[in-house]
């Protein structure tokens, strides 16, 4: 058995615009031809998708050809819509969990769903979260590193993630509009292979520094693209707090030990650094992501996992297992 738990999906067709707020930025969809189709935001083309974003049957014979045998189903990030109004926002969130949950029922012994809801307003987040965990076809949500430019570890979205730990809900943490991108020249898409990285570390940090990690110690939280940058800012992390008082009047415990509890996938491209992720962060912490059906996916996830040369007992763990742990299945 083999479960990716990253990958995205995009509805195939949006409703006309069903908020409150008059969003001009309420996405559709048009064919383009060749399989696929554009999502329009704002009257311009955000990006050109594949139809197995929205066809289960299309997913699932990618899958067989991958050797993957559960995906689990998020949003296509810029969906979050954390712009929007929290009304709108709701509104987006039904849409695309409908979408979702539409194709969890297809098969639901090889899809697995993970929601949205509207963090900007963190009472609504928590009251759509507990909806959502009353059907069977979720597990939890994902969310961006960032709530429109505010820090996930801020104490303001601490009862989402109390709920989030009461509920069992498994929360996975995309890299978001990330900062930094007027450092980057050249095209936009270096922001995801250049700035996605740093962003999630930041994310890290301020979930830790914040309290938040240590507060909800049993919450079953994961962060794409192994962590970005963060297993290299952690022994200055931990450092930080053996030497600096500041840093550790704000960290109740060891950062090494906090980041032994986190999740990560294994989204790296690169054998030796994923070896080296197993080293930091433990081989029961890791599991498969390839952002399907995206540019940059993983196309060979299980070579992937081979090229490492771990020990097979280590290998079946980041196959399912701790997937398996994650998603409380």
């Amino acid at each position: 058995m083999a479960t990716d738990i990253h990958t995205h999906i995009v509805p195939a067709e949006f409703p006309a615009y069903a908020g409150r707020s008059g969003e001009t930025a309420w996405p559709s969809t048009c064919a383009a031809g060749c399989g696929h189709r554009h999502v329009m935001i704002g009257g311009q083309v955000f990006r050109t998708v594949p139809t197995c974003t929205s066809v289960a049957e299309e997913r699932l014979a990618d899958m067989d050809r991958q050797g993957i045998d559960r995906q689990v189903l998020s949003p296509m990030p810029e969906l979050l819509s954390y712009k929007f109004s929290p009304d709108d926002a709701q509104a987006m969130a039904d849409v695309v969990n409908k979408a979702i949950g539409a194709m969890v029922a297809v098969a639901p012994e090889r899809f697995a769903g993970l929601g949205m809801v509207p963090m900007q307003d963190p009472a609504l987040a928590v009251t759509a979260l507990r909806a959502l965990m009353r059907d069977g076809r979720f597990r939890g949500v994902e969310i961006g590193t960032n709530i429109a430019g505010v820090p996930i570890g801020d104490a303001r979205f601490t009862p989402f993630f109390g709920a989030a730990e009461e509920l069992g809900a498994s929360i996975f943490v995309h890299a978001f509009h990330p900062a930094g991108l007027e450092r980057l020249v050249g095209p936009p898409v270096l922001g995801a292979l250049a700035a996605f990285p740093t962003e999630t570390a930041l994310a890290i940090s301020g979930l830790m520094t914040g309290g938040t990690l240590s507060r909800f110690t049993g919450l079953k939280i994961a962060f794409s693209h192994g962590g970005g940058a963060f297993a290299s800012v952690l022994p200055r992390l931990q450092h930080g707090w053996q030497v600096l008082k500041p840093v550790r009047a704000l960290i109740p415990e060891a950062p090494a030990q906090i980041a032994r509890r986190l999740y990560y996938d294994t989204l790296v491209y690169d054998a030796p650094t994923l070896r080296h992720l197993v080293d930091v962060f433990g081989a029961t912490q890791l599991m498969i992501g390839t952002d399907y059906p995206f540019e940059i996916q993983e196309t060979d996830p299980l070579g992937a996992l081979a090229a490492t040369g771990l020990p097979p007992d280590v290998i079946t763990l980041l196959r399912e297992e701790n997937a398996k742990r994650f998603l409380g299945i």
